[in-house]
């Protein structure tokens, strides 16, 4: 057998386990690995300018092709850099594997240049962190991390000391990897539990999270059985909300319609795949009656006090359940529900879109809902944490084909772009629309140069209010003046230009729908500047009376401090979306 360094071995490896790419930055430690990429066919090197970066983009290929996604970072400010985009994957329950390379192994605990503690650093974003100690240790380390990223759902991170990376394997090349998993069956007797709660109550409510993929047409047959309205997290959305007679909307802080009506007014809900972290969104102890099905039993409960917990597959459970569940009648709380679903959804659309045409600045609603209406059946949405999160969730219609994700639940800012370069990278074909607020992209813009180094068939729609939307909503609704949150406006469409890029920017609201259809339409990446209202700031669906004291404090507060202008350009935008007397819990 030809000699094989680990680096070489590592390249073929990932190859075999159909790994078409590896993102990341070259430099250092990390070379061995980067010239195998180099010298070996059927994978490429992603250059990006951040190892963030590239962290998000692994995790945004795994999303949309179900594959393995891999990135890479060289030893110390490398390794560190990765951290972000991984502690997202990890939390979003995606398969990446990063090549974390380190200092030469007879240096390691010197306090030599560049030394961190990968094994440490990485352990609490994680599922297996380990670091080699040899060529043929790597070998066998690759496979467990591959496996248990794929097995788990989660991140692997294979710690690899410069000199190591390049020392001999010996051994035989590692299993093929298994990428078909079961799913968990729920116990027999904790069934019939379930369906005893389920047919003595009169009026039943499914809420849906992410874990709900794959079991669309078990929540549904479950819907029709019990006549239960469907409310959903932002996770479950584009799993759940299309083509959906038993839709009533979205909770939590980004939520709108009749979902939290219909997870309050019912004798029993039932949570699917969710680990929704809003309580105060969800009942309180007493009524209803609250079950959890989810697959993963460590999150049973830790929400809300649970009258019952199933461990269990949601739609492996739902298929056990259906049987002994006797078919209600009655549609009356089902009906009330939608009615209100249509009510509020009617407004919450309507408020801002209705004559946005000619509102100057552009109204961010409007053009969420014309990037709704011109994006491709297939695309594929990658959504900025802030204010963007809220325009995504209530004007992106999913319909089966179309994917939306974000950092939705680490929430971290600039996810979009590198979340976008991924999804372009793995499907140049497809549609891919980074929604960026002007806050994210200033923060990782770098990566529009890797947007044009590779060609990429990005577009980026940027939210430009000069503004950070969601954190002045959030000081507003605490009682404080927002304070430093806005700042001077940018250009971005030339910087695009600036680094090679096609752009347009978009100021008047009349040419707003002529100018994003044809900009969308165009082929390779493109960066779509739209400036907006910076005032546009969205409320939840439900408000407490603290939290509107807290506004009008807030808004007490500026117009002392001379804001008057101020507060009454923010009342004009908002006012149309206060809830009406009544709406506070």
């Amino acid at each position: 057998m030809a000699k094989k360094s680990l680096a070489q071995h590592i390249v073929n490896q990932l190859v075999a386990m159909g790994v078409e790419r590896v993102y990341g930055v070259v430099g250092d430690s990390l070379n061995p690995i980067v010239d195998a990429v180099r010298t070996t066919k059927g994978i490429e090197w992603i250059h990006v300018r951040n190892e963030e970066a590239a962290a998000f983009a692994a995790g945004a290929e795994a999303r949309v092709t179900g594959k393995l996604g891999v990135c890479a970072g060289s030893c110390g400010p490398g390794n560190t850099h990765l951290v972000q985009g991984l502690y997202d994957a990890h939390r979003d329950a995606v398969p990446v594997l990063a090549i974390a390379s380190h200092i030469p192994s007879e240096k390691i605990g010197t306090g030599f240049f560049q030394e961190t503690h990968p094994e440490l650093l990485f352990n609490e974003c994680s599922a297996f962190c380990e670091m080699v100690n040899s060529g043929n240790h790597g070998a066998q380390m690759l496979h467990n991390a591959a496996q248990t990223a794929l097995a788990r759902k989660d991140v692997s991170v294979l710690v690899i000391p410069g000199d190591i990376a390049e020392q001999e394997v010996t051994i035989e090349a590692t299993r093929t990897l298994t990428t078909t998993f079961g799913a968990i069956q729920p116990q027999a007797p904790v069934v019939e539990e379930l369906a005893k709660l389920a047919n003595s109550a009169k009026k039943v409510t499914l809420f849906a999270g992410a874990g709900i993929e794959g079991a669309r047409a078990e929540v549904l047959e479950l819907a029709d059985t019990l006549k239960s309205p469907i409310g959903h997290a932002f996770g479950g959305k584009e799993f759940i909300q299309y083509n959906n007679p038993f839709d009533v909307g979205m909770s939590g802080l980004l939520g709108y319609g009749a979902a939290y009506e219909a997870t309050h007014e019912c004798d029993l809900l039932i949570l699917l795949g969710t680990d929704f972290p809003y309580s105060e969104f969800l009942p309180r102890e007493g009524k209803p009656k609250v079950v959890q099905i989810d697959a993963d039993g460590s999150r049973l409960g830790r929400r809300v006090p649970l009258d019952l917990g199933v461990h269990g597959d949601v739609a492996l459970t739902i298929r056990a359940l259906l049987p002994q569940l006797k078919q209600k009648k009655n549609r009356s709380f089902l009906n009330s529900m939608l009615r209100k679903q249509e009510k509020e959804l009617t407004h919450v659309v309507n408020s801002y879109t209705k004559r946005a045409s000619r509102l100057k600045p552009i109204h961010p609603e409007y053009v969420a809902s014309l990037l709704d209406e011109f994006a491709d059946d297939d695309a594929v949405f990658t959504v900025d944490t802030g204010m963007c999160n809220v325009w995504a969730a209530r004007y992106i219609e999913p319909n089966g084909k179309r994917r939306i994700f974000g950092s939705f639940r680490h929430g971290t800012m600039a996810n979009a772009l590198p979340q976008a370069i991924g999804a372009s990278a793995a499907q140049p074909k497809r549609q891919v629309i980074s929604m960026s607020g002007d806050g994210g992209l200033g923060m990782l813009m770098g990566e529009l140069l890797t947007v044009r180094l590779h060609s990429l068939n990005t577009k980026i729609v940027v939210f430009n209010n000069s503004s950070l939307g969601m954190v002045k909503l959030e000081m507003l609704v605490a009682g404080l003046p927002d304070f430093e949150t806005d700042h001077d406006s940018v250009n971005f469409a030339k910087i695009a230009e600036g680094a090679g890029i096609p752009s347009i920017r978009i100021e008047n609201p009349k040419s707003l729908r002529k100018d994003l259809k044809k900009a969308l339409a165009a082929p390779g990446p493109m960066l779509i500047d739209i400036v907006t209202d910076p005032d546009a700031l969205a409320m939840p669906p439900k408000i407490t009376l603290e939290q509107m004291t807290g506004f009008a404090t807030a808004g007490g507060k500026i117009v002392l401090e001379g804001g008057v202008g101020k507060m009454v350009d923010l009342a004009k935008s908002n006012v149309r979306n206060i809830p009406r007397p009544g709406a506070f819990f």
